[in-house]
């Protein structure tokens, strides 16, 4: 039973994550946003390809994926592992869905989510370091990351404090891991200084 219970958590997360929220919106405005811009559906490709209202609907959409998956996973199986596990996967179907052939945003909306659902001071640090970032670089990527590892930083103390269950650890390391291999592409261009800013349109 505890197996069948595990499986139907790793279903509901991934599934919740998979839903292409970004997809429909900019369908919406009659854009496939997985051919413009970085190709991601996520918000920050919205924002440069179809505008600030539609970037924030898909933002909290996103989000919330990430936040029901969590909420719902001690339901499923009564476990302080099932909340960073359906978390880790909400955020493996937001970037890899089904729906999409295999594609999707980032994950940082859906890691977001989640890790209000863990720790919303954890959620707080990583707001803090990723707006500061991107307020002072104007590289929303690079706020990312930053917010990535600051949050997980965040999260894992708490754990080890005995703040929050030790289980938490594997978001804290899960996430921010893959985030960190979501954005690899604009780690190289960061490094390359080729990065777009915040403001400069997409490559339609």
């Amino acid at each position: 039973m505890i197996v069948l219970r595990w499986l139907a958590l790793a279903a509901m997360a991934y599934l919740l994550g998979a839903f292409p929220s970004g997809a429909l919106v900019a369908r919406a405005y009659g854009v496939d946003l997985t051919r413009h811009g970085s190709q991601r559906t996520g918000a920050t490709n919205a924002l440069r390809v179809l505008g600030k209202r539609a970037a924030i609907g898909i933002l909290v959409a996103d989000a919330l994926k990430g936040l029901l998956a969590t909420r719902l996973a001690r339901a499923c199986v009564g476990s302080d592992w099932a909340p960073p596990v359906a978390a880790l996967l909400a955020m493996t179907g937001h970037t890899y869905s089904v729906f999409l052939g295999g594609k999707g945003g980032r994950g940082v909306a859906t890691g977001l989510g989640a890790l209000l659902a863990l720790s919303p001071g954890a959620l707080l640090v990583a707001a803090v370091a990723g707006v500061s970032t991107i307020a002072a670089t104007r590289l929303v990527s690079l706020g990312s990351l930053a917010g990535a590892v600051a949050g997980a930083g965040a999260l894992a103390v708490q754990a080890v404090w005995g703040r929050a269950p030790r289980s938490y650890c594997l978001f804290a390391l899960g996430g921010a891991a893959f985030l960190v291999y979501s954005h690899r592409d604009n780690v190289a261009r960061l490094l390359a200084g080729t990065e777009r800013r915040l403001g400069q349109p997409a490559e339609l």
